[in-house]
């Protein structure tokens, strides 16, 4: 009789291991440093609750520890009345007593807000994912693979968090600590350069292209065109957000 080679329990564990994909801290640690080789895993393993409720409580607390703080307060008030004035509305008495009265309620409905739009919105960007690259391409991936990218992505999103709330405490401001414009503190903050380039985050840069890697793993196309695209819908989105403040003519 033929010997029959069994598998030793090392070899077993391994296979065991690898058909289940990598653990979240590993999956969140990859997204970040070793993108690539995190959405193969990802995309042959599609998880999505741990990543969406590891984002989610670390944006939430994040943000409602900000806004809980005055300075934190103060900082959001400030940024809504600039941005109110940016779209050339006029703040009257009662408006502003009005906002003032709701600063007390904000953390809340931040929170809440996070809660339901996060999921909302990867979900629309997931459908608009499948829909050009199935639909249109002839792509075979499935939406929970679509969602379990973008919600991995959006580990990016937590990171951010992390590193601007402690900065935006100190500058005592909600205006983002890592744009474009930073590099240029020259520029008159009214003119459209300035706007423009306030306006681009180079969190939100890096997170177009982590998803285009994602995207491209699970399509298995080659990233850059992929990154192009996605760079130039977020530029496009930009570019008609400061073409409308600046043609109000607001701060």
């Amino acid at each position: 009789m033929e010997n029959v080679a069994t598998p030793t329990a090392q070899e077993t564990g391994t296979a065991t291991g690898a058909s289940k994909g990598k653990g979240l801290g590993a999956r969140a640690l990859g997204v970040i440093f070793s993108p690539r080789e995190t959405y193969l895993d990802i995309a042959a393993h599609p998880r999505v609750v741990g990543a969406l409720v590891v984002v989610l409580l670390i944006t939430i607390v994040a943000q409602t520890t900000f806004l809980m703080t005055d300075v934190g307060k103060d900082a959001l008030f400030d940024q809504q009345i600039r941005g109110m004035e940016s779209f050339g509305f006029r703040i009257t008495d009662q408006m502003y007593d009005r906002m003032e009265q709701g600063l007390a309620y904000t953390p809340y409905t931040g929170a809440a807000l996070t809660l339901v739009m996060f999921p909302v919105v990867w979900a629309a960007i997931s459908g608009l994912i499948l829909g050009v690259f199935n639909l249109a391409l002839g792509g075979e991936a499935t939406f929970r693979q679509a969602y379990a990218v973008v919600a991995h992505s959006a580990f990016l999103v937590a990171l951010q968090q992390v590193f601007v709330t402690p900065l935006n405490y100190a500058r005592q401001s909600m205006s983002s600590p890592t744009t474009l414009g930073v590099f240029f503190p020259f520029l008159d903050e009214a003119t459209f350069l300035a706007r423009l380039l306030g306006g681009l985050d180079l969190f939100f840069i890096w997170l177009a292209v982590n998803l285009a890697i994602g995207v491209g793993v699970l399509y298995k196309r080659t990233t850059t065109p992929i990154a192009i695209a996605m760079l130039g819908l977020y530029l496009g989105v930009v570019l008609i957000i400061v073409a409308i403040r600046t043609a109000f003519g607001g701060p």
